[in-house]
């Protein structure tokens, strides 16, 4: 029993030109990160570019407070022409109105957080592409509630904070606190843990190793054939993007405005100032936007290859590698 323990064991021990292999293999992951987060960040320069799901959170968050805090604690209302402003209301709130008004923006919606998942579960090889889609849609699932409960938390905090030292706008600190947190490496991790307790569950490494997934059809990978168009089609949609930055970068005003919403998108407060800064924001980049979107989508499809396999059963691309 001993000696086929230890072979059984030896046997499933990582050798060192297999951990090399890995290590080749999972560079892409992060690759493919910095370029999904380019792609949403010019995506939601525009205000309420993901406005669908931004209202239907809105709604949610106000129904939930209500429901869970009493009637009357939180109030749906417009911000910049959509149903996203959440009004929460206490008697011990600082202000005149009892009020803090929050806002579900584009970053608090979490797409951001959904992109960051989804791409670590599309890069990770020797998963079918069915499993990987249903392992998506759970996983989003679990996000979208994730961040309905984390809006659904700011009444309380506040709440209690403010019983304690009411009318003062430092009340509220601990809900600003409990926001950045989340904000800034709180739902990182989460996703992070996520993703390495499905990778273990599906198999782990000899799972990728052994590309359990070679029985599919179709594939979705890095190109690895590059010629001088492929080259050319990259410089140019360089040259797009340092155009549309350029445009923006220049204006003063336009700067000065996505200083003031990135304060406001940051703390999901909504004011007078914070929509003027929008509209200011917005009407700046709307030419520079639209070109780097353009840009980054024509990167997109010259990077990524879609690839189906012949009447033999083999990849075109590993053919021509042989030859």
């Amino acid at each position: 029993m001993t000696k086929s323990t230890s072979k059984k064991g030896a046997k499933q021990d990582l050798s060192w030109s297999e951990v090399l292999s890995l290590s080749k293999t999972y560079l892409k992951i992060p690759l493919a990160l910095l370029f999904v987060e380019a792609i949403y960040w010019f995506i939601t320069q525009p205000s309420n570019t993901l406005v669908p799901i931004q209202i239907t959170e809105a709604w949610i968050w106000s129904g939930l407070t209500n429901i869970i805090y009493g009637e009357g604690t939180a109030t749906l209302t417009t911000n910049n022409g959509w149903m996203t402003q959440v009004n929460l209301s206490n008697e011990n709130f600082p202000g005149v109105l009892d009020t803090v008004a929050l806002y579900v923006s584009d970053e608090c919606a979490g797409i951001h957080e959904m992109i960051f998942i989804s791409t670590l579960v599309i890069m990770t090889d020797g998963v079918s592409q069915k499993l990987k889609l249903r392992s998506i849609v759970v996983m989003c699932s679990i996000v979208y509630v994730l961040n309905i409960v984390r809006l659904v938390a700011f009444y309380p905090i506040a709440a209690d904070a403010c019983a304690i030292d009411p009318n003062n706008p430092a009340c509220l600190n601990p809900m600003w606190q409990f926001h950045e947190t989340v904000y800034t490496w709180g739902f990182l991790l989460i996703l992070v843990l996520m993703w390495l307790v499905w990778f273990w569950k599906i198999g782990g490494p000899s799972r990728a190793i052994e590309a359990s997934g070679s029985n599919e059809n179709y594939r979705v990978f890095v190109r690895k054939s590059w010629n001088k168009v492929h080259y050319a089609v990259l410089g140019f949609v360089l040259v797009m993007l340092a155009a549309s930055a350029f445009s923006v970068t220049t204006n003063e005003q336009a700067m000065e405005a996505k200083e003031t919403l990135d304060f406001c998108s940051y703390s999901s407060i909504a004011t007078n100032q914070c929509m003027v800064a929008q509209n200011t924001w917005d009407n700046a980049i709307n030419t520079a936007w639209s070109l780097a979107g353009i840009g980054l989508l024509v990167a997109a499809f010259t990077i990524v290859q879609v690839e189906k396999r012949n009447l033999a059963g083999n990849w075109p691309s590993e053919i021509s590698e042989s030859e």
